[in-house]
């Protein structure tokens, strides 16, 4: 009997050692397991780094990269330019040169408010002002951020607000009268200053 029992033992251990020749059974257990898998690396399209707001001066740029063989290196450049960090830095392999629609964009404005005394036009940071009317002070707020100018005028024109449409840093315009002179507020997102000059026909207000 004992003999018999022994001999059963055996063949159950042989069946086990046999339920997988061919890999361990640590081995089949990673394989199994999703988060032991490699995922293989993705072309690179554009990758996106944002500074604080700190940063005013990119000093160099290191890349880290693998070889085929699998070792790995890395090389740097340095560079001394200043940027803007209310905007990201990217990395891309997709470069290509500005567009005929772009530059233009570049020395054209787009209207993106306007009533009788006075109309304003937007090309990416710079707000143009066309108005008869003479800026007797102007200043900026914080917390949202915006310009306040007033410009000398009798009037007793009805307040006027407008939100800018999305994709412009101007985000809204806001005009009322205080008997002597009208008073209007730019908000904007990002945190700029800005500079003010005067153009034909109004001023010119600059973020940066």
């Amino acid at each position: 009997m004992i003999k018999i029992i022994f001999i059963v033992m055996i063949l159950l251990l042989s069946l086990n050692a046999r339920e997988n020749p061919f890999f361990p059974a640590t081995t089949q257990e990673d394989l199994l397991n999703p988060s032991s898998i490699k995922k293989e690396p993705t072309p690179l399209k554009r990758a996106t780094l944002r500074l604080p707001f700190t940063a005013r001066v990119i000093e160099g740029v290191s890349i880290h990269y693998k070889n085929i063989d699998g070792s790995k290196q890395s090389q740097s450049i340095e560079i001394e330019n200043t940027i803007d960090p209310n905007l990201p830095i990217f990395i891309s392999q997709n470069y290509e040169g500005p567009t005929l629609k772009q530059e233009k964009k570049n020395d054209s404005y787009e209207k993106i408010a306007s009533i009788k005394l006075i109309s304003f036009f937007e090309n990416d940071k710079k707000l143009k002002v066309l108005t008869k009317d003479k800026i007797i002070r102007n200043f900026m707020l914080t917390k949202p951020n915006r310009i306040v100018f007033d410009l000398q005028r009798k009037t007793n024109i009805k307040s006027f607000e407008k939100k800018i449409a999305e994709g412009s840093l101007f985000t809204k315009i806001s005009i009322g009268s205080h008997g002597t002179y009208y008073r209007v507020v730019i908000a904007y997102n990002g945190h700029y200053k800005y500079d003010l000059k005067e153009c034909k026909d109004g001023y010119i207000f600059t973020l940066r």
